[in-house]
């Protein structure tokens, strides 16, 4: 056993980090949030390679309901367990290994109550959407940010300040450093032992590497950010060798990673970010990929995969969600809606190119466009991510390395998320989707239709009939989408029918608009 003050040092770091409670060793159940983590640490051989030769797994149980929890060699001889209570109350846990000293250990954990802020896991709902797992909606507004982990101190810790005051409940980054266009620097860690740049012993893990990714997960949980871990990724070109190892050191580092980090409730799983660039790689092996984590997480979090210009078969059952790079497809919420219709998943547009003024055709949007095509996604009932790529003289670009922001498009996404969370709790349903009709909602409830970039002087107030009938009344509100301002429309609509499709005003009011781009209307049922 170790030490008592090397206990109590486990301890006091363990109750400061997003819900952390636990140690080995002791009679009295130790008390963890629900959904939070509890940690068990073991003395166990050092001598050989751990990360290769020693198994460790952990069976939780809580009457009938049982979870087998891989642990994992954190280096200087130690092992750890990490466990999240899916349910309240005491669950007991068994040590299995193929070494002595780490099988036959036993405890008990007493989840309570989650704390504030602690809404589970985020898990699908309703076919096309999300909720946490206590029931809370949950409406992904993500960005990219590749190599921010990789980055010197300061930049991430700015990073971390940028994030706690954007609109972002979500953030794409990569587990292994990137080698690429205005990102040819080390990282400060390796995910491996050995010699840069490219003599890694890839049966040998760093745990300070992977330390410090937890760490970042560990604050990004505690400001409400979901972790989208890119597990794969094509920008390397044989820099480091991380896109190209063998199948075992793949499958290793797929199991070592889930062991790791699947306790932590932010955290998301994306196979990889391009996959169909890893020229190295087969479809066979990333439909392995997908069944390496499905199988060793026993939380079930939610799964991706991202393209280039090839598109995964996201109806595989391991697919929880269709995460997709298309910027035309969100130029048109007829085209954005067709996603759903073809993988009956929640759609999440990751990459619709970025606002920024990089000489790269992916890399210059306007903040307008931005904005217009996060408008265009939501209506189509799906979700877009957001990215930034403006030019720095020391090419601190935050879709790559973070710092700050310095676009137009995030206080407009904070206006958009801010009507979005104000919405029908099941998520944004398209009202009409087989007509050019830009209008998603709750049909007979509240509708948000989005004009793009008509210059129009009035709307002629028309529902589709789905939901309606006559003498229901609304209140319409005029949303300036750019300019983050919701003008109230006076008086009350009452509908009546008007031929087979639709429903009007029944003193045929018009809805007055500013001649402006970029419009917006909420409509919302009164009693």
């Amino acid at each position: 056993m170790l030490k008592n003050g090397q206990k109590t040092i486990r301890i006091m770091t363990a109750v400061l980090l997003m819900g952390f409670g636990g140690i080995s060793g002791w009679g009295q159940p130790v008390t963890v949030e629900q959904w939070g983590v509890f940690e068990a640490s073991f003395a166990g051989p050092a001598e050989g390679n751990p990360f290769a030769d020693v198994e460790l797994t952990a069976v939780f149980r809580q009457g009938e309901k049982t979870l087998t929890v891989s642990g994992f060699y954190d280096g200087d001889g130690i092992y750890r367990i990490r466990f999240s209570p899916p349910a309240l109350g005491e669950w007991t846990y068994t040590t299995q290994s193929n070494r002595p000293e780490l099988t036959g250990k036993t405890g008990t954990v007493k989840a309570v109550e989650p704390g504030k802020g602690n809404h589970g896991p985020v898990r699908v709902a309703h076919t096309f959407h999300f909720a946490y797992a206590d029931g809370t909606p949950y409406r992904p507004i993500g960005t990219t940010c590749y190599a921010w982990i990789h980055q010197p101190m300061e930049i991430q810790e700015q990073t971390v300040k940028t994030l706690a005051e954007s609109p972002f409940n979500k953030i794409r980054f990569c587990v292994f450093p990137k080698w690429y266009a205005y990102n040819r620097s080390e990282p400060l860690l390796y995910p491996f032992e050995g010699t840069p740049p490219s003599r890694w012993d890839f049966t040998r893990f760093n745990p300070a590497f992977f330390r410090h990714l937890e760490k970042r997960i560990q604050q990004l949980g505690e400001m409400g950010i979901e972790a989208d871990l890119i597990l794969f990724h094509p920008y390397d070109e044989g820099h480091w060798g991380f896109d190209r190892m063998p199948k075992e050191a793949d499958d290793r580092y797929l199991r070592y990673v889930v062991a790791r980090l699947a306790a932590f409730r932010n955290v998301w799983w994306s196979m990889a970010n391009e996959f169909d660039f890893m020229d190295e790689k087969t479809p066979e092996d990333w439909d392995r990929f997908f069944q390496i984590v499905q199988r060793c997480d026993p939380y079930e979090h939610l799964r991706s995969i991202h393209n280039g210009t090839v598109l995964y078969n996201h109806t595989k059952p391991w697919v929880t969600h269709a995460s997709i790079q298309n910027g035309s497809a969100v130029e048109d919420f007829g085209r954005a809606v067709l996603y759903r219709d073809v993988y009956v998943k929640p759609i999440v547009f990751d990459e619709v190119k970025y606002e920024g003024n990089l000489p790269q055709r992916w890399g210059n949007l306007s903040a307008e466009e931005m904005v217009y095509r996060f408008w265009e996604g939501t209506i189509a009932g799906t979700y877009v991510g957001h990215g930034e790529t403006y030019l720095e003289p020391n090419d601190i670009i935050w879709w790559a390395k973070g710092g700050v922001l310095r676009g137009q498009s995030p206080p407009r996404i904070a206006f958009l998320r801010k009507i979005l969370e104000e919405g029908p709790a099941e998520g944004l349903e398209p009202i009409d989707k087989w007509q050019n009709y830009p209008f998603a909602g709750k049909r007979g409830e509240c509708y948000l239709g989005y004009f793009g970039r008509q210059s129009l002087s009035e709307w002629p107030f028309e529902l589709h009939r789905a939901g309606l009938s006559e003498g229901m009344k609304f209140r319409v509100e005029v949303i300036d989408t750019w300019n983050m301002t919701i003008t109230a429309v006076d008086g009350v609509f009452e509908v009546k029918k008007r031929d087979n499709y639709t429903f009007v005003d029944k003193a045929e009011r018009t809805v007055p608009l500013p001649g402006r781009p970029y419009m917006a209307v909420r409509i919302r049922r009164v009693e």
